[in-house]
């Protein structure tokens, strides 16, 4: 709800009844009216394009309609309500520098709990999916326990929200030990902390890996939060967080034949105004590194270094040890996963499967969307 409005020609300024006030462009409202002559009332795309908008425009008039904004747009003589609601959600006018993690991100180490929900549960009831979906979106995953120990079902928890990626190594595959390995991870070798498929551009952004039997001894699965490790990185020395964002890596698979997959793309990934992205970290898969000028090198080897140990150190990591019918789900984008080694009497065999954030996000957005009391 908005408590004032003032304008000009070019913008207006409205405070909100808490206190606060932003300005908004003549150009950036028009663009963004909500009207069924500029966006269909449907689909909610936009049936305009920046061309139909005059050049000249200027905002005529600015009022208080109900606690939303009113605004006349000359020389089209259009009038147009925004809501107050909607222009607190879409408030551009910051001060100060773009946070470092996006909206919505909780950051966290070992000592948190991992958020686990029952596969019952989720299947049946909208708000413990949608509650398990908000946990993967805001900390970068989570368990599911008592699901069937059946094989092929880690493609029904992708069903839950959206779509396997299907990719070289098949709709899903098996994690346990073969004879002549194409990956390590078919190996019962314990393994470094990483994200997976960072020679993908683009890179899958959500791993399944589902439990089918775990009687060997070790195999347990431990997560990091990689957004954390690069937040303590910076902490502690900024340049070398600035190279591992500032220079591409290069990253290779040709595991089988006839697959030669690369990327170039950095370690810690910015947006351009200096938020977290995606952290690509997989010592296995990570190609010579030629894109960093030579006063450099050594310099990035020794952040490189350094983000590897906060990765590695003990107290980052939350682990577990799945049983028959349990699974988790990482945001590959951001929380490293890692094993560790097995051997012995007893088998361990896994399945996983690459799914796409995009779909969790947006089913995500419907729920709350249906179950607004769970945005409060």
């Amino acid at each position: 709800m908005l408590r004032s409005v003032t304008f000009s020609a070019r913008q207006v300024t409205v405070a909100f009844v808490d206190g606060t006030a932003a300005r908004f462009h003549a150009i950036w409202l028009r663009d963004n009216a909500l009207d069924p002559e500029t966006r269909d009332p449907g689909n909610r795309q936009r049936l305009i394009t920046l061309s139909d908008i005059p050049a000249d425009l200027a905002i005529t008039d600015a009022q208080l309609a109900g606690g939303d904004l009113r605004v006349t747009f000359a020389p089209e003589g259009k009038t147009v309500d925004f809501p107050g609601t909607w222009l607190a959600d879409h408030v551009y006018d910051h001060a100060g520098q773009t946070p470092l993690l996006p909206k919505g991100t909780t950051t966290w180490d070992g000592t948190m709990p991992a958020p686990c929900s029952d596969w019952r549960d989720v299947r049946s009831n909208p708000r413990a999916l949608r509650d398990w979906l908000a946990a993967v979106a805001e900390l970068g995953f989570a368990k599911l326990t008592g699901g069937p120990a059946e094989p092929e079902a880690l493609l029904r928890v992708a069903d839950l929200f959206g779509h396997v990626r299907e990719t070289n190594y098949g709709r899903f595959f098996e994690v346990r030990t073969e004879v002549n390995p194409s990956n390590l991870a078919y190996t019962g070798l314990g393994l470094q902390a990483h994200t997976d498929n960072p020679y993908r551009d683009p890179v899958p952004t959500l791993q399944i890996l589902y439990c089918l039997e775990n009687s060997a001894e070790g195999g347990e699965s431990i997560v990091v939060d990689g957004f954390r490790a690069a937040e303590r990185l910076r902490e502690e020395d900024p340049a070398g967080f600035a190279l591992l964002a500032g220079h591409p890596a290069r990253f290779e698979y040709r595991g089988t034949e006839g697959v030669c997959l690369r990327a170039r793309r950095p370690m810690i990934e910015l947006s351009p105004d200096g938020q977290l992205q995606a952290i690509r970290f997989n010592n296995r898969s990570t190609a010579p590194l030629v894109d960093i000028p030579f006063d450099d090198m050594e310099a990035y080897y020794a952040a490189y270094r350094r983000l590897g140990e906060l990765i590695d150190d003990p107290a980052m990591g939350v682990s577990f040890k799945l049983e028959p019918g349990e699974s988790f789900i990482v945001d590959n984008t951001r929380v490293l996963h890692a094993r560790k080694g097995y051997s012995g009497s007893g088998s361990r065999w896994l399945q996983g499967c690459y799914a796409d954030k995009d779909g969790l996000l947006s089913t995500l957005a419907a729920l709350q969307a249906q179950q607004p009391e769970a945005a409060e």
